[in-house]
């Protein structure tokens, strides 16, 4: 067993499995490795499982066993160990090193051990650090605290820090999703002056040249269909600059070919993406395969755009209840209404369509058929065409929630107060 330098907070971890997705948001991705953790209780196989699930591990192979120490010794007896071994014991410290004896053994010089303990004991702490025992926690734990420490141990901490990335996906076709961000991703590299990187994955119909008036020769078809080329300088070859502070990696929108894709077609391009800039936004086709589910997954926030009616209301709920499974340990959705107070469209009020989802709206659009085709007409972003209209208002503020410099509680209704309240008492 290898001793590496660490720090730990020996006053014990959470007092619930329970992990609050604010807890996680600074943890990178684990790298691909192998993890066997040993259970005494079906409290800590179930947080482990927990673990498991999350899309940090996604590269993780993770085998979960009941049992104590000395089962861990007894298999690793007859096979190679893993790249970690997490072990929960209950052991008094006086036997604990004695008990630990016959694991070490048989341990590759390699592996690390973190073990879980119920004796907030220093002495004890420092023996096994001494012993080459990787880190000591004190139980109760929760899952913040085991995905932390497996961090500390297998990420570099001289890395540089990873961008976040935002994906956007709609309820419905025609529902809007590709146009809020696209005005998304031009706010947030605009108002911060962030370094933002636009993905569009709807390689066949994609719309983000068009919106920013652009004609690019390449981009995402190439970086999907070279994972083995993609990297820094690669990748800016394929870029198209729209801003100052905001590039653009074009779909092709052809139908010269079938655009088919194995489930982590994209993760290439999402982990380059990610260390090129503070902000990636990916406009996510209205589709279900594994792919999109993939991407969906792994992004740190996603929003669903919907129009007010059945039809959207029915594959709203749907897509929350997937991505609840997909993303047990993340924040829920972002939900944006758009395309609200349409003229003689029957719709449902928005009140309603949000308390159905039992979720509240981070963002109310209004119809607005002039300024938004306008926009789209000419090439340009709302808030270049109108900088003071309710819409551009409507964009600055998601784009601070979407890089956490605000908190909305309410939905924004783009100065539309008076006229929701009337179509919510119709």
């Amino acid at each position: 067993m290898n001793a590496i330098e660490y720090s730990i907070d020996n006053g014990g971890g959470n007092n619930s499995a329970d992990a609050r997705p604010g807890d996680l948001d600074q943890l990178r991705p684990l790298p691909r490795i192998s993890i066997h953790a040993f259970c005494e209780t079906d409290a800590m196989q179930r947080l482990m499982e927990r673990c498991g699930q999350d899309r940090r591990m996604a590269k993780v192979s993770l085998r979960i066993t009941g049992g104590s120490v000395a089962a861990a010794a007894n298999m690793f007896a007859s096979v190679s160990t893993p790249n970690l071994i997490i072990l929960e014991t209950a052991t008094e410290p006086t036997a604990l090193l004695a008990e630990l004896a016959p694991l070490a053994e048989v341990c590759d010089p390699s592996t690390k051990v973190v073990i879980i303990g119920r004796h907030n004991d220093i002495a004890l702490y420092r023996e096994l650090i001494r012993n080459g025992i990787s880190e000591y926690m004190v139980a109760p734990v929760g899952m913040a605290d085991i995905l932390a420490a497996v961090s500390a141990i297998f990420v570099d901490p001289e890395a540089e820090p990873l961008g976040r990335s935002l994906a956007f996906i709609g309820a419905k076709g025609g529902c809007g999703s590709s146009v809020i961000a696209h005005n998304c991703a031009w706010g947030i590299s605009n108002l911060f002056s962030t370094e933002t990187i636009l993905a569009d994955l709807d390689l066949p119909y994609g719309t983000a040249n068009i919106d920013f008036d652009q004609d690019p020769a390449q981009g995402i078809a190439e970086a999907v269909s070279s994972p083995d080329r993609l990297d820094e300088v690669y990748l800016d070859r394929l870029l198209t600059k729209c801003s100052e502070h905001l590039s653009m990696l074009s779909a092709p929108s052809m139908l010269d070919r079938a655009y088919d894709f194995e489930a982590g077609a994209f993760q290439p391009i999402l982990e380059i993406l990610q260390r090129s800039a503070p902000v990636s936004v990916l406009d996510v086709p209205h589709a279900w395969s594994d792919w999109t589910r993939s991407v969906l997954s792994e992004a740190d926030e996603v929003v669903i755009t919907a129009v007010p009616d059945l039809a959207n209301l029915r594959n709203a709920k749907n897509l929350l209840d997937a991505l609840k499974k997909l993303r047990p340990n993340d924040r829920a959705p972002h939900l944006v209404l758009n395309q609200v107070g349409m003229p003689k469209r029957p719709e449902i009020a928005p009140n309603e369509f949000c308390e159905s989802l039992e979720i509240e709206a981070a963002a109310i659009i209004q119809f607005d058929a002039v300024i938004f085709g306008n926009a789209s007409n000419s090439g340009r972003m709302i808030a270049e065409i109108d900088r003071k209209s309710p819409a551009a208002e409507t964009f600055s503020q998601l784009a601070h929630l979407l890089t956490g410099r605000a908190t909305v509680k309410k939905a924004r209704k783009a100065g539309l107060q008076k006229v929701l309240a009337k179509l919510g008492r119709k």
